[in-house]
């Protein structure tokens, strides 16, 4: 019996990496998002800066592992600073108005604005204590990380896709939709073309003055450009519907919109602290009213899908690990929530439980199962944006 070859070696270990990304592999703008807001789910849960950061590094690993270089892909690093200005807007707030955490750790005093009588229980300066700064920036760290997963969302999902792959019952907030989607990462793509420019013609790129010169193009050219996409599917006879029956028409009507209150008070349910418990059983049934609406409501559109996504194994995957780590972050917070929710009186350092962590680490699948981008230096076909 001879040994195997080289070449049958490597052709062995082919199928344990991930492929290079193409129109034909390329993971649906669902699969990520679906991802992302696993990441949210699971931020959500917990004010444990150590988790939270956790969370920031998984999502940041996978987009620096898997984005392109289109023009939304640039987009993360922009939520990653407003969510820091989240942050510096919530301590702002905490110092000057106040916080219900007592503390007896001052770290300043500021004059204290006397208020009416009808506005007791507000407070205008005053003491500020380290326990109200370091609660302020658990709330704000996890406001900000809820950004951040929405971030890389962005930074991964092609708008036109992603219209692409609504059902064909939302046919008429489709146009709405892709200006909604693309004004974003266009509006980045303005910013960082204005910016080139302005440091070759030797102008400031920075400060206040640079800031309101570079503005108002950038607003100005990202809608133009999203509204030219939106009369561009106009103009292509986007949104004609065919005749159905009164009872179907109604009855459509009822599910989706059952169904979608039905998903809204569910994904509250797990977002909110208290509302795991019918959360759950709530998100599930609203699929299932809105699914049937919309499989009912395809019924009145007459427009064909070319080349549709399909979800692969790679796909589900993706998915798979959000809603993974989002399901072990709140099975931990039913478990130990003293672990995911660390007190700041007295003050005490965080401790990084290791179950949950372990848990928020499965979101790093996505940087090992989904395609390759292809490398910078080679050529781009169209087809994959």
């Amino acid at each position: 019996m001879t040994a195997p070859t080289g070449s049958a070696v490597l052709a062995r270990s082919r199928p344990l990496r991930a492929p290079e990304a193409n129109r034909s592999n390329a993971l649906p703008a669902g699969a990520w998002w679906l991802w992302a807001l696993g990441l949210a789910t699971a931020a959500s849960r917990t004010t444990n800066p150590l988790l939270l950061g956790l969370l920031v590094g998984v999502a940041g690993y996978v987009v620096a592992a898997r984005r392109t270089d289109v023009p939304w892909a640039r987009s993360y690093g922009t939520f990653i600073r407003i969510g820091l200005f989240v942050v510096g807007v919530r301590l702002v707030f905490s110092v000057f108005l106040g916080s219900p955490i007592p503390g007896t750790h001052t770290v300043f005093t500021l004059p204290e604005v006397p208020m009416p009588d009808w506005a007791k229980g507000v407070r205008v300066g005053g003491r500020v204590t380290a326990e109200q700064l370091l609660f302020a920036l658990y709330d704000g760290a996890k406001l900000a990380t809820l950004l951040i997963c929405v971030g890389a969302a962005n930074s991964f999902a092609n708008p036109a896709r992603l219209l692409k792959s609504l059902p064909g019952a939302l046919y008429e907030a489709g146009v709405a939709v892709v200006v909604a989607m693309t004004f974003a990462p266009n509006m980045v793509a303005d910013v960082m073309r204005l910016r080139t420019a302005r440091r070759l013609r030797g102008r400031p790129t920075r400060g206040v003055k640079a800031v309101l010169q570079i503005g108002l193009p950038v607003l100005e050219g990202a809608l133009e450009r999203s509204v030219a996409v939106a009369a561009s599917m106009d103009a292509r006879g986007y949104g004609r519907t065919a005749q159905v029956p009164p009872a179907v028409r109604h009855t459509t009507n009822v599910l989706t919109l059952g169904g979608l209150l039905g998903v809204c008070a569910g994904t509250y349910g797990l977002l909110a602290a208290q509302g795991a418990v019918y959360g759950l059983p709530l998100l599930l049934a609203g699929l299932v009213a809105a699914t049937a609406g919309l499989r009912l409501g395809g019924a009145r559109s007459v427009r064909t899908r070319y080349r549709p996504d399909r979800w692969g194994a790679r796909a589900w995957l993706v998915a798979g690990s959000g809603a993974a780590v989002a399901v072990a972050m709140i099975w931990a917070g039913s478990v130990d929530e003293a672990a995911l929710h660390p007190g700041v009186v007295p003050l005490a350092a965080p401790v990084l439980p290791l179950w949950p962590a372990a848990a928020v680490l499965i979101g790093l699948l996505p940087a090992v199962v989904a395609p390759v981008p292809p490398s910078a230096g080679a050529p781009r076909s169209k087809e994959i944006q």
